[in-house]
């Protein structure tokens, strides 16, 4: 059996412990690419990674529950991720777009609110914004209904293309009522107000959940760690995992324990199932 990482700071090695003295008052939560799944090049080819869905079905049913909270459609997150019909997560929540939209095992069903208005506006303009701009090419919109997301990894120099269209996506977001969310070689635009925070907490307070383990990679997944710390803050233990990689150092410098990739994220919850009962 692997032995758990020893967490770097007192308010995670209190999580932890917390965590495994009452496994069923916890919930377990995880974004989905970067943490759950390998990043690739084209976001359309993410799967979970092979050994995720093992883990997460030996580990489920010992907690609370596991919630996975991703920028996805909720319902692209279930195909990409293979969470349907997996004996084990018959409770898993899958909160998609930041939390706006919701899918359940239980039921297999998608709810959701009606799209932001601005976002139909910054689909229509989008296009031509990045035909126009000598820095879009290369780039690829990818729409999530709620929002839309433009991503530079295929361009020939993907970090100079994200610097050079941070400007120009941010003025036409705001335009519209939007916001724009920098990512791993992505600049996503999308309604205020949609953050993984609000929905960690949100889903913390109706769970009841006694103690929070938090699992991501990437800038979207500060509000997460935010929503952590207040918690924390509010006498609720919560533990800070980091997916590293060497595209972003904001989340491994707050962490309580950084893994390397989504393949350590699945060692950790196959060493968590093994150790709670």
């Amino acid at each position: 059996m692997d032995p758990l990482p020893t967490p770097s700071t007192q308010p995670g090695r209190d999580a932890l412990a917390a965590l495994l003295a009452r496994p069923a008052r916890a919930l377990i939560a995880l974004d989905f690419d970067g943490t759950l799944a390998p990043i690739v090049e084209d976001p359309e080819q993410a799967r979970a990674h092979p050994d995720a869905l093992p883990a997460l079905a030996a580990l489920a049913p010992k907690v609370a529950a596991v919630a996975v909270i991703t920028g996805r459609p909720a319902d692209v997150a279930v195909r990409y991720g293979g969470f349907a019909g997996v004996p084990g997560l018959e409770h898993l929540v899958v909160l998609g777009h930041y939390g706006a939209e919701r899918w359940d095992a239980v039921s297999g069903e998608v709810t959701a609110p009606d799209p932001h208005p601005g976002v139909a506006a910054v689909r229509a303009e989008l296009p031509g914004l990045l035909d126009g701009s000598g820095a879009g090419q290369g780039t690829w919109i990818e729409d999530k209904g709620h929002a839309l997301a433009v991503h530079t990894r295929r361009a020939a120099d993907p970090q100079g293309t994200f610097d050079a269209l941070r400007e120009p996506l941010t003025d036409l977001a705001t335009r519209n009522g939007l916001i724009v969310e920098p990512g791993r070689m992505v600049l996503e635009l999308r309604p205020p107000g949609m953050d993984k925070g609000v929905a960690l907490t949100e889903y913390v307070r109706e769970l009841g959940a006694e103690s929070v383990l938090y699992a991501g990679d990437d800038l979207g997944d500060l509000p997460a760690y935010a929503a952590i710390d207040k918690l924390r803050s509010d006498g609720t233990p919560g533990l800070l995992v980091c997916s590293g990689s060497e595209e972003v150092t904001e989340l491994s410098e707050r962490a309580d324990i950084v893994v390397d990739g989504p393949e350590g994220v699945v060692r950790l919850l196959q060493t968590l199932a093994n150790r709670t009962t």
